[in-house]
């Protein structure tokens, strides 16, 4: 008998050897032990998530995709044995979405979570995705350093893994108008969009907010109109109707919306040429530097239009006429200075 035949003989097997899986795609796996098919009804959210808005049509969207395909990454829970219930750690979400669907159970991880970690792993999860609104996220990076003992706040950006500055600007949103925050946590304004009614007075602030949400005016473009608004008389003295109709009139003047809105853009600028008082006025429409490439290009669009025009033509276009007469105006005092 040879010695490999004596040492195959002589091996002994466990109880695990039975329920070990050899099977090639076992090869380099382990089993969960945490992995549990959990009903819904034994699972309840965090009162402290950081989450606190949901968008219904967003949920409803998940729930269909539920329906059809089942939930394609289990939620994470903790067991709280006092009541005998699992708590949501991360996927409330998804939990919300089962429910609309009408499903029974959801599959889940359960992990034990120490307290002072729970709020940190959610704000890991949350506070870097931009699904969740920038307001949940200030809340939420403030009560984490209350949970630190009130560390600096550089500590909590490192912490979650934002920048500094980044940190800054969401706590920005924690200054805003209640109406604000609202439009924030339901959509209908982003954060950067936010950052342009920081500073201003209240009757400015929810002007500005309203056309906003109204126009889904771009951030750029609101920040121009807020500088402006500081530019000029206290916004307090003003009522709300008056502070709104400042509010559109520089909306027009920045971002004309129709021919009529363009030509008193148009307008305005040539007056200002004429009056030697354009500073101003051209940072607030953002009108780049003078450039002879540019000004080339521009003069020779006109010539092309002026050379299909005719004299019958300008009489029936008061609209023309009138340009090209603030058009030669302009250039007057221009190449007279």
């Amino acid at each position: 008998m040879t010695e490999k035949t004596s040492s195959r003989r002589n091996r002994r097997f466990t109880v695990n050897d039975l329920f070990t899986d050899t099977r090639p795609q076992a090869t380099g796996v382990q089993d969960l032990a945490g992995a549990k098919e959990i009903d819904l009804g034994r699972i309840e959210p965090d009162p402290d998530q950081p989450r606190r808005a949901f968008d219904d049509d967003r949920l409803e969207e998940l729930a269909a995709s539920i329906r059809s395909e089942g939930v394609l990454q289990p939620v994470v829970v903790r067991y709280e044995e006092s009541r005998d219930i699992y708590i949501l750690v991360h996927g409330e979400r998804r939990w919300r979405a089962s429910k609309l669907a009408g499903q029974a159970s959801i599959p889940a991880l359960v992990r034990d979570v120490p307290e002072h970690r729970r709020l940190l792993q959610q704000l890991m999860e949350n506070v870097v995705r931009d699904d969740l609104n920038a307001v949940d996220r200030a809340a939420a990076l403030r009560a984490l350093r209350q949970q630190m003992g009130d560390a600096p706040w550089e500590q909590v950006a490192e912490a979650v893994g934002i920048k500094r500055s980044r940190l800054f600007q969401l706590l920005g949103t924690e200054k805003l108008p209640d109406t604000a925050k609202d439009d924030i946590q339901t959509g209908k304004l982003s954060e950067k969009q936010s950052r342009a009614l920081q500073g201003l007075p209240a009757v400015h602030q929810e002007a500005l907010r309203a056309l906003m949400v109204e126009k889904n005016i771009s951030a750029p473009v609101a920040s121009k109109i807020a500088r402006a608004l500081k530019s000029m008389t206290n916004g307090d003295e003003l009522t709300h109707s008056a502070a709104q109709t400042q509010v559109e009139r520089l909306y027009a003047l920045i971002e004309p919306e129709d021919a009529a809105a363009l030509a008193r853009q148009t307008q305005t600028l040539l007056v200002a040429v004429q009056q030697q008082n354009t500073a101003d006025l051209a940072r607030l429409l953002g009108v780049p530097r003078f450039d002879e490439n540019r000004v080339a290009k521009e003069v020779a669009a006109l010539a092309r239009s002026l050379a299909r025009t005719d004299a019958t033509q300008l009489a029936v276009s008061e609209r023309t006429r009138s340009h090209l007469e603030q058009l030669r105006a302009a250039l007057d005092t221009v190449l007279k200075q």
